[in-house]
C-alpha cells in the first residue's frame, strides 16, 4: 500500500490547469504510449465529468478515474479512464484507487449501479472490488473489454 494517498474529485470546470495536464499526461502516458494504443482520449466528455487524482506523498499523480454521472455514456453511473502510474504499480495503489472511486460514487449518486467498460484482462481485479461481467468480451480500440456492473457502491 502506498504510504499514503491524498485524494481530489473535482468538476471538470473546477480542475486546476496542472491537474488537468497531469491527468491528461497520465492517461496518454499509459493508455496510448505503454499500450500502443491509438484512440481520441480526449473525447469530449471530461467536462460532464468528475475527475478523481490521487497523488502520493511527493505530490505527484500516481492514479486518476474518470466519474460519469448517470445518461453521460450509460443509463448507470460511469468509471472510465482507470489508471495508475506505472511508478505506482504494486504499491496498492489501484486498489486505493478503486476503493475512492466507489466512495465517491456513492457520496455523488447514492444507491446508483456503477459500469465500467474494462480491459478484459483486468476481470479479476475489478471483480476483487465487487463488479460483475454482464457482457462477453468485445473489441474496443484493439484491445479485448468487457463490460462489468456493481448494483450498488461501496
Amino acid at each position: 500500500m502506498p504510504a499514503s494517498l491524498s485524494w481530489t474529485c473535482v468538476p471538470f470546470a473546477d480542475l486546476q490547469v496542472q491537474q488537468l495536464h497531469d491527468a491528461l499526461a497520465l492517461r496518454s502516458e499509459v493508455f496510448v504510449v505503454e499500450q500502443q494504443c491509438l484512440f481520441l482520449d480526449i473525447d469530449g466528455i471530461d467536462p460532464k465529468g468528475l475527475h478523481l487524482l490521487g497523488h502520493d506523498d511527493a505530490s505527484r499523480l500516481v492514479a486518476y478515474a474518470r466519474l460519469l454521472p448517470p445518461g453521460v455514456k450509460a443509463p448507470e453511473v460511469v468509471i472510465g479512464r482507470v489508471v495508475t502510474s506505472p511508478a505506482a504499480r504494486g504499491t496498492g495503489a489501484g486498489q486505493a484507487l478503486m476503493r475512492e472511486a466507489g466512495l465517491q460514487c456513492e457520496r455523488l449518486w447514492p444507491g446508483l449501479p456503477v459500469t465500467l467498460h474494462a480491459q478484459a484482462r483486468l476481470e479479476r481485479f475489478y471483480q476483487g472490488h465487487g463488479y460483475v461481467t454482464v457482457s462477453q468480451p468485445y473489441d474496443e480500440d484493439g484491445i479485448p473489454h468487457i463490460e462489468m456492473r456493481k448494483e450498488t457502491p461501496q
